[in-house]
């Protein structure tokens, strides 16, 4: 039976779905549980990579830290994470982060994001479960120097940092985020 180049790539397609669904679920069961030691990781790392961003730390009202964001897609994606909220220095609860993207995209890839709030406004929107990015919102991908000319936009600045993998993408998606208060965490 000879097979043509569209049932190869149909095949090849398929496969890859397989091992990237397969790496989401091993990911997904590596960070079933909140983990403060990961969190300050990320923000030690954070630092490290830029530490002009120390500032936004220093002063914003809160912020939100996830260690591991991982993303896939084959036309249509998903990516998903957990982290921890923090106002003044002090865990406040966790947040769960789901997205869907469509649009020209492929492959996969993992990467640690950070929010701030600059004030208790924007703090209150996120922890009341009345937060999402639109399609139009972006992260500052950092490297050392980035943050320093970096500003709030409607109360939130986004930095993230590139873990690992490879993202072919020009999509379109938001982040919906959900807000755990700290009782339900199991620290």
């Amino acid at each position: 039976m000879m097979i043509t180049k569209r049932y190869t790539s149909l095949l090849l397609s398929l496969l890859l779905l397989c091992f990237l669904s397969h790496e989401t679920l091993a990911q997904r069961n590596k960070r079933k549980k909140y983990d403060p030691q990961k969190a300050q990781q990320t923000i030690a790392l954070f630092k490290k990579t830029d530490p002009a961003l120390s500032r936004f730390f220093d002063s914003a009202y809160g912020y939100a830290v996830f260690p591991s964001i991982g993303k896939g897609a084959i036309g249509v994606g998903g990516a998903g994470g957990k982290g921890l909220v923090y106002k003044s220095g002090s865990i406040q609860g966790g947040s769960k982060m789901t997205q869907i993207t469509v649009g020209f995209q492929f492959g996969g890839q993992e990467y640690a994001e950070v929010i701030f709030f600059e004030n208790a406004d924007a703090y209150d929107r996120f922890v009341n479960k009345k937060y999402q990015f639109a399609a139009q919102a972006s992260a500052v991908a950092l490297k050392s120097g980035i943050s320093a000319d970096a500003k709030y936009t409607e109360g939130v600045a986004v930095f993230t940092v590139a873990k690992g993998g490879l993202m072919y993408e020009a999509s379109v998606g938001g982040q919906k985020f959900k807000f755990v208060p700290l009782k339900e965490l199991n620290l």
